[in-house]
């Protein structure tokens, strides 16, 4: 066994008997408990089983449209898939292979560069900065492209979302580009809050939104494609031809719709509460007498955010490892390293479990943790 795994191990082993943590990691659950809610998902058990997107995955689709105040919204095994179908249908809509986003965007950095190698696409970035884009640089971008895509929040930036005068400023310098609007929206549940808007009127702004299924409400996976009733039936033609027309799917859709009855109602005070956390730290990390440190953004604009510490990432997830498996207090979790020598970041997410934290239980984690640097 190398020394990763034995170190994955270790953490698994002491989340899960942590005492105290700000949410649970998606490597804690076993089989037999990430099946046992599906029992009490609000959907009659005594009906078939789907097959082939009918039956429980028909009232999940429904259920997301009505959501998001959409025609329709389609069921996709994966976010990759479905962005991809949603690119690829608008580029024959519009005429123009080309998209723009932003270069820290999932397709960009975690897909393989599947939108040119497989859909034939082509991208254009209105900026390269750690940053949403601006409406200027939008309508400012030296070639025409069919349609804009718009990570929100952006999450390799530190889960960064625009204001919403910017957000409908963006929408507009498409439009009077002549291109379409979709919305990587994996995270968009959460970010109602810095919007001060419903999701409905948030979805209302773009031709398409794409919804995770999965990473903010607990689901096993999958996720759903919203708009207009004509473009989604296309997109199913284009999830069959992608490989995602699957036999069954009825423990990822009865998953969904448990986490939009269990875990959507929560997520603002998730927000709320991951404010007050990322308010905490910041005194706490000068109390310990870190030299220096990022918290992006300093005000959370969802339930998670950055850490930047000047130490290894090696080292820094060791230490935080050993005052888990030390105090069964979990505060921070893996580290990457970060483009600046010497500097990494962690990502710090806010759900159940982390919604009774003080900030005198932040100051302590904190000290605990620096303890052990």
């Amino acid at each position: 066994m190398n020394e990763d795994t034995e170190r994955e191990k270790r953490q698994v082993a002491a989340w899960r008997a942590a005492e105290r943590k700000l949410s649970g990691s998606l490597r804690e659950p076993t089989m037999a408990e990430l099946l046992a809610p599906l029992a009490e998902a609000p959907y009659d058990m005594d009906q078939p089983a789907d097959v082939y997107g009918d039956g429980i995955v028909d009232v999940l689709e429904r259920r997301v449209a009505e959501l998001l105040g959409t025609e329709d919204a389609a069921f996709f095994p994966t976010g990759t898939m479905a962005q991809q179908v949603a690119l690829r249908c608008w580029a024959g809509h519009t005429g123009n292979p080309v998209v723009a986003l932003h270069p820290m965007s999932h397709p960009e950095r975690w897909e393989g560069d599947a939108l040119s190698t497989v859909s034939g696409l082509r991208v254009a970035h209105p900026t390269t900065e750690a940053r949403q884009p601006t409406a200027a640089e939008v309508s400012g971008l030296a070639e025409p492209f069919g349609t804009l895509m718009l990570e929100l929040p952006l999450r390799d930036a530190g889960f960064l979302l625009p204001t919403w005068e910017e957000l409908e400023a963006l929408v507009d310098a498409a439009r009077e580009r002549d291109a379409v609007v979709h919305f990587d929206g994996a995270r968009l549940w959460e970010s109602t809050v810095h919007f001060g808007r419903p999701l409905t009127e948030i979805a209302a702004l773009a031709d398409s939104v794409y919804v995770s299924l999965y990473k903010s409400l607990g689901g096993l996976s999958g996720a759903a494609l919203a708009g207009p009733r004509d473009f989604v039936e296309e997109t199913r033609v284009w999830r069959h031809r992608y490989g995602g027309q699957i036999f069954r799917q009825f423990p990822q859709a009865l998953a969904a719709l448990a986490g939009l009855e269990r875990e959507l109602p929560c997520l603002p005070s998730y927000v709320a509460q991951a404010r007050r956390v990322a308010a905490a730290l910041g005194p706490a990390l000068t109390a310990a007498g870190i030299p220096w440190f990022r918290i992006n953004p300093e005000e959370p604009h969802t339930h998670q955010f950055q850490v930047w510490l000047p130490y290894g990432a090696d080292h820094l997830t060791e230490a935080g490892l050993r005052t888990a498996e030390e105090t069964g207090r979990v505060l921070f979790r893996r580290w990457s390293p970060t483009p600046a020598p010497g500097v990494s970041m962690t990502e710090v997410e806010v759900t159940t479990p982390g919604l009774s934290w003080t900030a005198s239980d932040v100051i302590s984690a904190v000290s605990e943790f620096t303890a052990r640097l």
